[in-house]
């Protein structure tokens, strides 16, 4: 079952390894900020995720103004989903160093929800048996992919282009060691 939430501001920079979106990275291990696969520029910040066992997913997504055209694809080198620790960078993947880097927002830490009345929920966080509601059909990365958040343009406390009226779908591997994201807009 899904959790739906809502992201409202953090009474402070939020500096622990916990599920946040905006702010900076509160990296576990050595930083590993990801670069437009087109521009070479720093991606933007756009959250992290919890995923279990004291590991995070680190969410980055290349600006349109940087050259994102190709944010929506899950291996087109324009957004990345980072794990930490014990994870691996993709080979599509280009990391730098960087302790800090372009951010979306402030920081904003997830909040429950009622659940929508129809039953269409548009932003919640996932985890083992939560399924994605798909705008546009199933994409998912592969087999056995774990989706750990669904968060939607428009509910998101900040702006993100998700073209219009989308949603943004983040994935773990199986193995729990690499990250897929990918959006589709109405």
């Amino acid at each position: 079952m899904p959790v739906p939430v809502e992201f409202v501001p953090a009474d402070a920079a939020v500096r622990r390894p916990v599920t946040k979106v905006g702010g900076q990275p509160v990296w576990i291990e050595e930083p590993q900020w990801p670069l437009s696969r087109e521009s070479g520029r720093p991606m933007e910040f756009l959250g992290q995720f919890e995923l279990g066992d004291g590991r995070l997913g680190y969410l980055f997504m290349t600006a349109s103004q940087d050259g994102g055209e190709a944010s929506f694809e899950p291996e087109g080198g324009e957004n990345a989903l980072i794990v930490q620790p014990a994870g691996r960078v993709p080979d599509f993947v280009v990391t730098a160093p960087a302790q800090a880097g372009p951010s979306a927002g402030e920081d904003f830490v997830p909040r429950s929800v009622e659940p929508a009345p129809d039953g269409e929920e548009w932003q919640f966080l996932g985890g083992p048996g939560v399924l994605p509601n798909w705008l546009q059909g199933g994409e998912e990365p592969g087999e056995g992919w774990q989706l750990i958040a669904q968060l939607d343009s428009a509910g998101l406390p900040f702006h993100v282009d998700f073209g219009d009226m989308g949603v943004g779908y983040a994935f773990l591997s199986p193995d729990g060691k690499e990250g897929r994201f990918l959006w589709q807009c109405g």
